[in-house]
């Protein structure tokens, strides 16, 4: 939608991945879960520019292979052999008795494995989906959307937000500095000779940016009472952890109702007073606020959509989400889940393009 490129809102792209990540948290289906990050992945490769930020995306998903090769290591080593079908026994480490509970090796089942894997392929969505939104949003340009109650930690959250970013922009510079300085190694002291000039790089790039923000006055109290903002603090705080425990309670369906809505409604409701409470003094003015047009009501209708549909699957058939491993059952693709993947990868087709990335010279900077 739309034919001119544009930056579409950072927001928008971080409400639509929140939205997948919860989409894949109700469901250990791995076919479902392999395309929502299929999905996640076509929407990236469609609207990711050229920007530092948006070679992260490739960094996630090896990530998200390690935590299941992770997660199926660890069934192996700590006993596997909670099912009827074993494919393979592996000689059994004997323990002390204090240690009663805890396998080392034996036989590993298929249901163990499929449980690991399963559970890893889950989280590894999650992870994944959550860095689709970092490789797509602006993250300099989300330091916009910090409410104004919450300016004075702005030093160290564009510190924290910088860092990924210029950690992929520097492994690109090192890497064409070492060839042309014909540096071919391999290895351990390759990784050595890469990653510390990487770190380095970054966070001097981060600190030389805190500093000028530092400079210019970013994130200094001035003139706001000290209980101003100590009871302001103390009710985004308690409200955020408010927010979370609710968030857990309508996740987990073993946890009482009383830890789901109302706890997120009270800790909704004192987030916001505390965030308008301490704010209230704070006055900021904005340069070229990023727009909130049709496109981003879409994109971040889509993840809502997307995670709605996992959760209407969960009350109408949730075998459709859950594969059976007593007995072993083959995992299947139902019509809502389908229609979920199909809602979370609209985004790739109904935002517009990205627009080019102008890096700042290197003598311009200094």
């Amino acid at each position: 939608m739309g034919t001119l490129p544009r930056a579409v809102h950072p927001g928008a792209w971080w409400l639509w991945a929140l939205g997948l990540a919860t989409a894949a948290s109700r469901t250990t289906n791995p076919i479902v879960l392999a395309l929502i990050v299929a999905a996640a992945g076509a929407v990236v490769a469609r609207r990711r520019g050229d920007a530092p930020w948006a070679l992260a995306f490739r960094l996630y998903l090896m990530l998200g292979g390690l935590i299941v090769a992770s997660r199926l290591l660890f069934r192996v080593v700590f006993g596997g052999g909670g099912g009827v079908h074993v494919l393979f026994t592996l000689p059994e480490v004997p323990l002390p008795a204090w240690a009663a509970g805890i396998r080392l090796f034996g036989p590993v089942a298929a249901e163990e494995l499929l449980s690991g894997l399963y559970d890893g392929i889950r989280l590894a969505a999650m992870l994944i989906c959550l860095g689709a939104a970092n490789a797509l949003a602006n993250p300099k340009r989300l330091l916009k959307l910090v409410p104004a109650a919450l300016y004075e930690a702005g030093t160290a959250v564009i510190v924290a937000l910088s860092v990924a970013p210029q950690l992929a922009e520097s492994v690109l510079r090192v890497r064409r500095a070492r060839r042309l300085r014909g540096g071919a190694g391999k290895g351990v002291h390759a990784l050595r000779a890469i990653l510390l000039p990487v770190l380095a790089d970054a966070l001097d790039r981060s600190l030389t940016l805190a500093a000028a923000m530092d400079s210019r006055g970013y994130a200094r109290a001035g003139t706001t009472p000290r209980p101003v903002r100590l009871a302001g603090g103390a009710l985004v705080v308690g409200g955020l952890l408010g927010v979370c425990v609710g968030v857990y309670g309508l996740l987990d369906a073993t946890t009482p109702r009383a830890l789901g809505l109302p706890v997120l409604a009270g800790g909704g409701v004192a987030a916001a007073a505390g965030l308008l409470y301490g704010g209230r003094r704070v006055r900021r003015s904005r340069y070229r606020p990023d727009p909130w047009r049709l496109p981003e009501t879409l994109t971040a209708l889509c993840g809502a959509g997307a995670g709605a549909l996992l959760f209407a699957t969960a009350a109408v058939d949730p075998a459709d989400l859950y594969p059976s491993l007593s007995p072993l059952t083959w995992p299947q693709l139902g019509v809502l889940p389908a229609l979920a993947v199909v809602v979370a990868a609209a985004p790739g087709w109904l935002t517009p393009p990205p627009p080019a990335f102008a890096p700042v010279p290197a003598e311009v900077a200094a």
